[in-house]
């Protein structure tokens, strides 16, 4: 019997997914989507793999992901692949999951589709990673398509930080007096040395594994997103997963602070 439960789902899955697809609204499509990629660990864990197995079941899931964003008209995605603690995880582990990240990083390059962005304290990364992550922007910065910010080696309490230190740097070198310096952090500034700068906020911030907190995620960038939170690991997440999010978004009133 369940047996054929299961090949009964799969066969009313295409027309679920079609539905939920032609439910939503053309007009309250995200512009941004922000996606905390959680659970590759446990994935692995469930399924008796490697940890580096799981890493890598979550890298293969990112293109389908893109080309879903691709399909409803999304103009920006964010992804989350490292935050500056895991880079406090033991080497054997970092080295692996560094490894994956380069991998999917050069694919989404290769491909020709998306123009990659890598974002986060990029200094605190090995340099091949680093390399390879500069590589992969400067190949695909004059691509017209979908733009997708890499986050790694993100947090985002660095990148205000980071973004409050550029605007003293560059205020500084203009010779601005401690007084003008004062008058110029404001929140309209300190937005233009963000690692997202020019960029629309995230309409949308999707967590997946279950967990409901944002952990540092787009800290400055989500004060008025949308949050969804899936139950499903990132490598299972599916297409029917991103319609349910999506559904769940439109069906909001969005109050912006209000």
């Amino acid at each position: 019997m369940a047996k054929w439960t299961d090949v009964a789902r799969r066969a009313l899955y295409p027309a679920y997914e079609s539905r939920l697809a032609r439910s939503l609204p053309p007009h309250r499509v995200p512009k941004h989507i922000g996606v905390m990629l959680d659970g590759n660990r446990r994935w692995a864990r469930a399924v008796g793999a490697e940890t580096s197995q799981g890493y890598q079941a979550g890298a293969d899931n990112i293109q389908p992901f893109l080309g879903w964003c691709e399909e409803i008209g999304v103009e920006v995605v964010t992804l989350w692949l490292l935050s500056t603690d895991n880079l406090n995880r033991p080497a054997s582990e970092l080295e692996g999951l560094l490894t994956v990240i380069e991998g999917a990083v050069e694919s989404l390059a290769a491909t020709g589709r998306w123009r990659v962005h890598p974002v986060g304290a990029l200094d605190l990364l090995p340099d091949s990673t680093r390399a390879k992550l500069k590589a992969a922007g400067d190949e695909t910065r004059l691509v017209d398509g979908l733009l997708v910010n890499i986050a790694v080696g993100y947090g985002g309490r660095r990148e205000i930080a980071d973004a409050v230190r550029s605007l003293l740097q560059e205020q500084h070198a203009a010779g601005a007096t401690l007084e003008e310096l004062a008058e110029t952090i404001d929140v309209e500034h300190i937005a233009e040395h963000l690692y997202t700068k020019g960029q629309p906020d995230p309409d949308l911030v999707i967590r997946t594994s279950g967990e409901q907190r944002l952990g540092g995620f787009l800290l400055w960038q989500s004060a008025h997103s949308e949050f969804y939170f899936c139950e499903a690991l990132w490598p299972d997440f599916r297409r029917v997963d991103f319609l349910r999010a999506l559904r769940a978004y439109t069906e909001r009133n969005r109050r912006f602070g209000t």
